[in-house]
């Protein structure tokens, strides 16, 4: 047993998260892991099926006298996000996870920790396993590669789950109840580049966009964070109009981040360079006064650099079209939900824009938890992008899942904190996807909530969870089981 977890409670369940610690299950890599959660089932007696995808179900009989109540299925995915300090020597292909304790928390050395979902497929092996509990029938749901496609979820075939009712383990707050998540899409926008040459006389300027707070593209949106893209397009336009020359723009690195960094290369008449420098420090100023409550870190720079042996430029009229096209993709929310307080319902994100030999991208993120509002929101930047010139594509992306207010499962969950601590959880719904989305898409009819322990920092290496959070975690999940009818 690991050091960091002795004396730990709920036992049952740290003994199982330090066992999952030892076994690489980074996504993409759940071989180990899926064939570890099929042989526990077998040692413990229970049924249990294995897919193609590496999905494993098992089932738990109802205690006696409860196999009339209506099977739940409670649900987590078993793979981890591998992110580890510069400075740690690491495998994630075959080295064991080494877990450290910290007053309330528990971290992995200089890694991830996996808590994020390894606590749910902890507590569900430890409810499995306990025969002490008070339960009706159970499906135990482990699904793979939630982080970097939901595979797992989307690969689930008709029939393969027998419950209508699910908890989804997957949330990072104790003491909240998830209802509903966004769906999402990208739409990508190309342009083929019709390229110059680089004019005489010029001289070759990096423009810097850097300090900015960046964050999750669902989860932040709403902060009114800057954007490294369009900030970077709003000083572009002004150079152009000074008759700077364009080589490339680049900026951002996922479409489910807002961009933190951007850069691009460009020319001005030689003469003009001293000029150009004090426009863009200039504008900087008005930039840090909008955001300096947000992004007091904010910093935009024009300065000199050595310009490519064979240094080409974006036709001039061409980038000018591109650049008036990014000035009119929407960025941020689009809609709030009339249902739930506070809650983004609909955005979108200008992610990454890349330039290459042959074409200019540029990758945008659209979120909602109404389906027809996706639809809508991709069809206008994707309106956008084609009046600008370029060749826009929407990628399929995965459903959202809409609030349910008059779920039974919720009000199971309610009555059951309420009585348990003494206040009511906190219904809520996150501008960002969870596997219910899909999971609800193909079980039409599902009745799910989602909820967990505290965790903080997930996808990172100072990834921790909160002790004392899972014990009330799993206190409250496990009443639940006993009050379900």
């Amino acid at each position: 047993m690991s050091a960091a977890i002795e004396g730990l409670k709920p036992a049952l369940v740290w003994k199982y998260f330090a066992e999952i610690a030892k076994i690489p299950h980074g996504s993409k890599n759940e071989k180990q892991i899926s064939n570890y959660l099929v042989q526990t089932a077998k040692k413990l007696g229970l049924e249990v099926v294995q897919d193609k995808r590496l999905n494993v179900v098992v089932r738990k009989p109802a205690t006696p006298g409860h196999e009339n109540v209506a099977s739940i299925c409670l649900q987590g995915h078993m793979d981890m996000v591998c992110e580890k300090n510069k400075d740690t020597v690491h495998d994630f292909e075959k080295d064991p996870l080494q877990l450290v304790r910290k007053g309330n928390v528990i971290m992995a050395n200089g890694t991830t920790l996996g808590a994020d979902n390894g606590i749910a497929v902890a507590t569900n092996l430890a409810i499995m396993e306990d025969r002490t509990l008070v339960h009706g029938p159970l499906e135990f749901l482990f699904t793979s590669d939630e982080e970097t496609g939901l595979t797992g979820a989307n690969g689930l075939k008709p029939g393969y789950l027998k419950s209508m009712t699910l908890m989804n383990l997957d949330s990072e707050e104790e003491g909240a109840l998830y209802v509903g998540c966004s769906g999402g899409r990208n739409t990508h926008g190309t342009w083929k580049i019709k390229w110059n040459k680089v004019p005489g006389k010029s001289a070759a300027l990096m423009l810097t966009v850097k300090g900015l707070k960046g964050g999750h593209s669902g989860l932040e949106i709403d902060k009114g964070r800057g954007n490294a893209l369009k900030i970077m397009n709003r000083v572009l336009l002004a150079l152009i109009d000074t008759g700077a020359r364009v080589c490339c723009m680049e900026g951002g690195n996922k479409s489910n981040a807002i961009p933190r960094e951007s850069e691009s290369l460009v020319y001005v008449p030689a003469k003009d360079a001293k000029k150009a420098i004090k426009l863009v420090a200039k504008m900087t100023e008005v930039l840090k006064a909008e955001l300096s409550s947000v992004e007091p870190d904010l910093l935009v720079e024009l300065t000199p650099h050595e310009a490519p042996k064979k240094g080409k430029v974006i036709a001039k009229d061409q980038i000018k079209q591109m650049c008036l096209t990014i000035a009119a993709l929407p960025h941020g929310v689009i809609k709030m939900s009339a249902d739930i307080a506070g809650l983004v319902e609909t955005s979108t994100n200008v992610a990454i824009i890349k330039t290459d030999v042959k074409q200019v991208e540029i990758i945008t993120s659209q979120r909602s938890s109404v389906a027809s509002e996706i639809d809508e929101v991709v069809q206008s930047v994707a309106a956008v992008l084609i009046l600008g010139g370029a060749k826009a594509v929407t990628t399929d992306g995965y459903p959202g899942w809409k609030p349910n207010l008059d779920s039974v499962i919720l009000k199971t969950a309610k009555n059951a904190y309420k009585e348990l601590y003494g206040v009511d959880p906190h219904v809520k719904a996150i501008h960002a996807g969870l596997e219910c989305g899909i999971i609800g898409e193909k079980y039409p009819g599902m009745d799910m909530v989602s909820f967990g322990p505290t965790l903080e920092a997930v996808h990172s290496p100072d990834e921790k969870i909160y002790i004392d959070s899972v014990e009330k975690f799993w206190n409250f999940l496990l009443a639940i089981l006993k009050n379900a009818k």
